[in-house]
């Protein structure tokens, strides 16, 4: 069984932050967060890495960390672009917007072939105990009547940001610890009262998540299978989807799981992990997550020049 690959996906336009959040710095001596993502993956047995990136950027990224993170781990880039398709599909006319972050994995079929593969924004801090976890169970998963996933499920509570609100798959599990299904939910904030509530979605009203909850922050882990069903995804989706909102519909991550889940064709296990997740979704957030990287070095979790 070849060993997991770490993919990293990068080619957001980060149209929220304005500008290329993915490599601004946030640790003691200039870090960003990608260069303790690829720290505690390593340090998790990690030894290889894919940034999912567009084109242009490859530069950028490769001067930021791809060669400080050649002299530990193979470093690989993959291309999100909008004619990297399966045969036969092409994107609508005029469509410039990302297809989504399933369509970014996808994307990195033909480097990560045969292997299991963790998935991660590159733009959160998820913490060491994700890593761990989720190289544990890829190094044993195996595939039997289904096809055998995972995910970090992170506490609602611990995933918020004081400064707007957040979007995030809030997650059910079974008695057994395989998710159940996965909702996306807008506009997630702490109200006055100290309730965590989400924002009504068409004919759906606005509710509350109660503390506790595992909601997923796109850590995801797969055995080799989970690319060649991907294709098949893309294909239902600009079969039904894209055809409703060609310039702005996406094919997600969470949506492609649920779907196999659904059909009786996957599980995901839900790994709960205790961490606490920081992210730059505005720009005010640096300031926090550069507060709490100091806080982390300062207590010896991270050396500070890593």
């Amino acid at each position: 069984m070849k060993k997991p690959v770490l993919v990293i996906m990068a080619a957001g336009m980060g149209s929220r932050y304005g500008g290329l959040k993915q490599i601004d710095p946030v640790g003691p001596n200039g870090q960003i967060i990608l260069d303790y993502s690829i720290y505690d993956a390593h340090r998790a047995g990690f030894e290889r890495v894919v940034f999912i990136i567009r084109p242009e950027l490859r530069d950028a990224f490769e001067q930021a960390i791809g060669r400080k993170a050649r002299s530990f781990m193979q470093v690989d880039y993959a291309y999100q672009t909008l004619d990297s398709l399966p045969e036969g599909l092409r994107a609508p006319e005029g469509r410039e917007k990302p297809l989504g972050t399933a369509h970014a994995v996808w994307c990195a079929r033909g480097l990560t072939e045969g292997c299991p593969i963790a998935v991660i924004n590159a733009d959160d801090f998820y913490g060491a105990d994700a890593f761990r976890k989720v190289y544990d169970y890829l190094s044993a998963a195996e595939d039997d009547e289904k096809y055998r996933y995972c995910m970090v499920g992170y506490r609602v509570e611990n995933t918020l940001t004081e400064n707007g609100t957040v979007s995030r798959g809030v997650c059910t599990a079974d008695e057994n610890g395989l998710l159940d299904s996965i909702v996306e939910r807008t506009a997630i904030c702490r109200a006055a009262d100290g309730t965590i509530g989400y924002a009504a979605d068409g004919d759906e009203p606005a509710g509350i998540i109660a503390e506790g909850t595992p909601v997923s922050m796109n850590l995801w882990g797969f055995t080799p299978s989970f690319l060649p069903v991907l294709d098949d995804g893309l294909r239902r989706f600009f079969a039904e989807k894209l055809p409703q909102n060609p310039m702005k519909g996406e094919y997600y991550l969470p949506f492609a799981v649920d779907e196999l889940i659904l059909a009786g064709r996957a599980t995901a296990r839900v790994l709960t992990t205790q961490a606490r997740w920081f992210g730059v979704t505005y720009r005010e957030d640096k300031p926090v997550v550069c507060a709490a990287i100091a806080e982390m070095t300062a207590r010896g979790e991270y050396p500070a020049q890593l």
